[in-house]
């Protein structure tokens, strides 16, 4: 693989959307790992990974209900994680290049993936974190 090839731009489907349009496309952009239409992808890596991402939110639904520990749920993210940039790497290998508001994309390194993911998930980690902890639900 080439320079030019490793910088090769890219553009998902809804690339040239605006508007409600575009930000609906955004958030099932990062929230959706999976490839959508026109996006080639390996059914078994798409079936592993609906598998643990069905998995990964059991156990935050029994972190919410107060029978996982704060550890087991982080043990869980961390796998869903890990799995979840082989699954973007096969379905959706573009990462933006540039500010978070432009629409320049590139395709991405397995380093571009993992700090990609690492960041995303730990942000909505956080968040759910944060929603349980404030509810009282959540045992440290």
């Amino acid at each position: 693989m080439t320079i030019a090839d490793k910088n090769e731009l890219r553009h998902p489907p809804y690339d040239q959307s605006s508007g409600p349009a575009w930000l609906a496309a955004e958030l099932r952009d990062h929230l959706w790992p999976w490839a959508g239409k026109g996006q080639p992808a390996r059914k078994a890596i798409q079936g592993a990974g609906f598998a643990l991402a069905l998995a990964a939110t059991i156990a935050w639904v029994m972190a919410a209900l107060g029978h996982l520990s704060a550890g087991a749920i982080i043990g869980w993210w961390f796998g869903w994680s890990v799995f979840e940039v082989l699954v973007r790497l096969d379905a959706k290998p573009y990462v933006k290049e540039g500010p978070w508001w432009g629409r320049l994309y590139r395709r991405a390194s397995v380093m571009d993936m993992l700090c990609y993911v690492s960041f995303k998930n730990l942000l909505i980690g956080a968040a759910l974190f944060i929603g349980l902890k404030t509810a009282g639900i959540l045992q440290v």
